[in-house]
């Protein structure tokens, strides 16, 4: 059950919650099948090859533009594809109550997809500006009005990027693993003289994985070594991580530390794992966003990949973050994880935004005005800098 305990709209709040069913339900099960990750029942999604400006896009989508509704538009990681990054946690039960009600198009980075084309020798890979250039063409073609993204890693810095080049098709943000920072030297020669010692897929897997878990999780670390082989084309992945390391710093700077500062203006949770090779970009990504409209999501006893080892964690942080953004159905559904001993203050945004959308919100058919999700709902609440560890 639910317990809320609310003090006033300006005063803080505190949410408990009991477990309802396992956080991770059949995983070893899951695991012990090396087709795991691409098992996933998706007779109803449809794939489609889009014309954009640098080239063909390959997208997956389920469903079809509800209204006003905006669509949840996925990018994958580094050796990953839609399949190997999102399966594990579009396929949770729980995440069927919300993409009922929205339409999900997932986006493949150029030549990531399984069964890829091999790239022609000297192919020149598209930037990262450029992959994020890529997605107005994929909203325009299926009619969408605007997007809630859900990107990790790489996928993470170009829908943000996406976000600050296209701001009026971006409602929200999900960024997990997100580094704002581009490498410097230093990292490019020590990128360099890995991918000399190292062999492509195990680049890629100290890319997504602790040393930690590379030592001790050593099910689901084989398991993605075996896909990131097999399921990716090599020349294409390489060419993709080539980029990604050579990408610029994200021009991003809390309002007001610097004259004419860029920065996100949606919501955007910020997700990472607390045992997870990202955790310190994501920290400085959080420093250098909006604290109005930014909510930091750290997750206990989470690695790299927190979206395949805790999809339960993950879907209710999901759900509270699209009510914040005013969607007022998300007020019905069920809540399954624990949240043990929460400072109150570090969920104040999320529960405050939840009031105030179960006010805003016109009705579930999509007329939501999109107003409400900006920074009204957190007026008064100064620089705070809002954090939200799930401990459980």
């Amino acid at each position: 059950g639910l317990l809320l305990q609310e003090m006033t709209m300006a005063g803080l709040h505190e949410l408990r919650f009991t477990e309802e069913k396992p956080l991770l339900r059949g995983q070893d099960t899951e695991l012990e099948n090396s087709d795991a990750f691409l098992s996933a029942v998706d007779t109803d999604w449809k794939e489609h090859d889009i014309e954009t400006p640098y080239g063909l896009l390959h997208v997956v989508i389920r469903g079809s533009p509800k209204g006003n509704r905006p669509a949840i538009l996925t990018y994958h990681d580094v050796g990953l594809n839609h399949k190997l990054c999102f399966n594990t946690f579009f396929n949770y039960e729980d995440m069927q109550e919300i993409t009922k009600h929205f339409v999900v198009c997932h986006v493949d980075a150029p030549g990531q997809q399984a069964g890829a084309s091999q790239f022609p020798q000297g192919y020149q890979y598209p930037s990262m500006d450029q992959l994020a250039a890529m997605l107005p063409s994929v909203v325009q073609h299926f009619g969408f009005k605007y997007v809630i993204g859900i990107g990790v890693g790489a996928g993470a810095y170009v829908l943000a990027k996406f976000a600050l080049i296209f701001p009026d098709l971006v409602e929200g943000l999900v960024l997990m693993n997100i580094d704002p920072n581009g490498k410097g030297w230093i990292d490019w020669a020590a990128a360099k003289l890995s991918g000399l010692t190292s062999t492509l897929p195990d680049t890629v897997l100290s890319h997504l994985f602790s040393q930690e878990e590379l030592v001790n999780n050593t099910e689901l670390v084989q398991s993605y070594r075996q896909q990131i082989g097999s399921v990716v084309n090599q020349f294409n992945l390489q060419l993709f991580l080539n980029m990604y390391n050579s990408r610029r710093d994200l021009d991003i700077n809390r309002p007001g530390t610097v004259p004419n500062a860029k920065t996100l203006r949606c919501p955007v949770m910020l997700v990472v794992g607390d045992n997870a090779p990202a955790e310190e970009g994501v920290v400085e990504c959080n420093s250098k966003l909006d604290p109005t409209n930014t909510t930091f999501l750290k997750m206990a006893d989470s690695g790299g990949l927190p979206q395949v080892t805790q999809p339960g964690k993950l879907t209710e942080a999901f759900k509270y973050f699209l009510q914040g953004m005013g969607y007022s159905e998300c007020q019905g559904w069920a809540w399954g994880w624990c949240v043990a001993a929460l400072p109150s203050a570090s969920m104040t945004r999320l529960a405050r935004s939840r009031t105030a959308s179960l006010t805003s919100a016109s009705s579930v058919d999509g007329t939501r005005p999109r107003a409400c999700t900006h920074s009204e709902s957190t007026e008064a609440m100064g620089q705070i800098n809002h954090t939200m560890e799930v401990s459980c």
